[in-house]
């Protein structure tokens, strides 16, 4: 590389791109069963393929193909639950309340606390304010009208799950933070104070009043720089607390492992589990809506027991899937397993205890149809074969 490139390629290492471990953080890193010194990378549980197979030109066919292009994004205006805030302002009758506000960002409201997953409040899930992927639809709420959060809990640190303005915003709170081993690196550069800061490896616990919160562990990667050491860590989280106890999967290609953390801290009361932006081109590292209902019910021990919240999906455009397709394939797998799924609207808060919680395909009003029309709905709950679709 030119000697005269490099100056400006550190100008554009902006303080989005965050901070390499460094000093007693990489030393600890070094020490982690899941890092290895040889490879000087995190390593999966299972093997994983992190960067996508087959050709770039087939991949370009089918990205920019006009026909698929159009499906990618919403037809219409995305529906946003519109009394998000006097919703929250009441207690949960049964002590837990999960509201998604889109993607993987999801306030869980449990033990009288409240925990805040991946929250990305920005426009763009990028380092840069005029490129990269834009959000499809506004936050249910403003950050600054969304009142105390106890704990903001990090899955990793790519951009659409861990996003500068959003942790800037909360620095000045007195909000805890949970992350994987590594990643408090990108936070103290952004000004969050080391004390409040709890950094977790694989099967480590942290508690914030009454509340466990452990990292699991997960299939992914990380990065976020266009130099990728492997030195931050990705999780999946369990948090328990009073009666209750609920799972977030954050970014994951399916794997035995489901069943270990249910075995250990299962069942739950709720699963978020990443159902978007998967791929053939990625199969390790995103599941499908299939492979979603099947590590929750792996989760729940077999049983489908629970509710199922599907994450990672309808607020960006990540993946060359059509926009309404992890939605209607969750409904439809979660028909065939027999498990309870939500479909919230983004900002729709529910009690996974209910009678009843969002069941609709709200997509389908905004979506371009599929050849065919929409399926016929399933009862989440019946076990019933799918039916065939109309047109």
């Amino acid at each position: 590389m030119s000697r005269s490139l490099i100056p400006g390629l550190r100008s554009l290492r902006t303080a989005a791109f965050g901070a390499d471990p460094a000093g007693a953080r990489l030393a600890r890193i070094r020490r982690s069963p899941n890092f290895s010194v040889a490879e000087g990378s995190f390593q999966n549980p299972v093997g994983a393929r992190t960067r996508p197979t087959g050709s770039s030109l087939d991949f370009a066919k089918i990205y920019f193909r006009k026909e698929e292009r159009v499906r990618r994004g919403p037809a219409g205006t995305v529906p946003v639950h519109a009394t998000t805030l006097a919703d929250l302002a009441k207690p949960p009758v049964s002590g837990l309340r999960v509201t998604w506000m889109g993607h993987s960002s999801v306030l869980v409201e449990i033990g009288g606390r409240r925990v805040l997953f991946d929250p990305v409040w920005g426009e763009r899930c990028s380092p840069f304010a005029f490129a990269g992927p834009k959000r499809l639809h506004p936050v249910p709420v403003p950050l600054e009208a969304l009142g105390p959060v106890d704990v903001v809990v990090i899955s990793h640190d790519h951009y659409d799950h861990l996003d500068l303005p959003t942790i800037k915003a909360l620095t000045g709170t007195d909000t805890v933070f949970a992350v994987p081993l590594g990643v408090g690196a990108h936070l103290e550069r952004w000004g969050v104070p080391a004390s409040r800061l709890r950094e977790l490896d694989w099967n480590e616990s942290a508690k914030v009043g009454d509340l466990t919160l452990t990292a699991t562990p997960a299939r992914h990667f990380c990065g976020r720089g266009l130099r990728n050491q492997q030195h931050t860590l990705w999780a999946s989280w369990v948090v328990a607390g009073g009666d209750h106890r609920v799972y977030h999967s954050g970014d994951t290609g399916y794997f035995s492992g489901f069943r270990t953390i249910g075995a250990e801290h299962g069942p739950f009361d709720a699963t978020m589990i990443q159902i978007g932006a998967y791929s053939d081109f990625w199969p390790d590292i995103h599941m499908t809506p299939e492979e979603g209902v099947r590590a929750h019910l792996d989760l729940q021990g077999g049983q489908p027991g629970g509710v199922l919240l599907p994450i990672h999906w309808g607020t960006f455009n990540l993946a060359p899937h059509a926009w309404s397709e992890p939605g209607e394939g969750t409904m439809a797998a979660a028909g065939r397993a027999g498990v309870a799924l939500a479909l919230p609207t983004p900002g729709e808060p529910f009690e996974p205890g209910a009678e009843s919680v969002p069941a609709a395909p709200w997509w389908r009003g905004v979506a371009v149809p599929p050849d065919g029309g929409w399926p016929e709905r399933t009862v989440a709950d019946s076990g019933e074969p799918e039916v065939a679709p109309v047109a």
